[in-house]
């Protein structure tokens, strides 16, 4: 597989919508549950791993992969680049003052989290395309998708 900029970028914005929508539930469960800072990103990052690795696992069952190989394909082709994405996104919401602590019905909470999601596809794109290009990362389970 060539590590080309669009299969990088492809490959971040896989990781990047599982993230999102572990992100976006666990602020949601968190907020609803009257959660504080800490344990609120502690299971945001749970919850993007979990899509994120569901969403590849996903692609790979329909190719017919049977459930451990997926799961060991998924383990090695995500976790660096949901890792790096994980740490930015979080690391952004948390240096931007009040974002953490504003509602979800504000504009300070949902732009902030899509800026640190935009900082950390940025960051970790040129991740995940020096890993494609060593043959790691998406490129292990790029072959099941066709």
């Amino acid at each position: 597989m060539k590590a080309t900029w669009g299969v990088a970028a492809s490959a971040t914005l896989h990781c990047l919508t599982g993230c999102a929508i572990g992100e976006v539930l666990g602020m949601v469960i968190a907020t609803a549950l009257g959660w504080g800072n800490g344990p609120s990103i502690i299971l945001a990052i749970v919850l993007a791993f979990f899509f994120g690795y569901a969403l590849t696992l996903r692609g790979l069952f329909r190719a017919g992969v049977d459930w451990r190989t997926a799961l060991r394909l998924a383990l090695a082709a995500d976790t660096l680049s949901i890792l790096v994405m994980e740490i930015v996104d979080n690391g952004v919401m948390v240096i931007i003052p009040g974002a953490m602590d504003a509602g979800l019905g504000t504009v300070l909470f949902w732009g902030a989290l899509a800026l640190s999601l935009l900082v950390a596809f940025l960051v970790t794109t040129p991740i995940n395309k020096w890993i494609i290009g060593r043959g790691k990362g998406h490129a292990v389970v790029h072959a099941y998708h066709h």
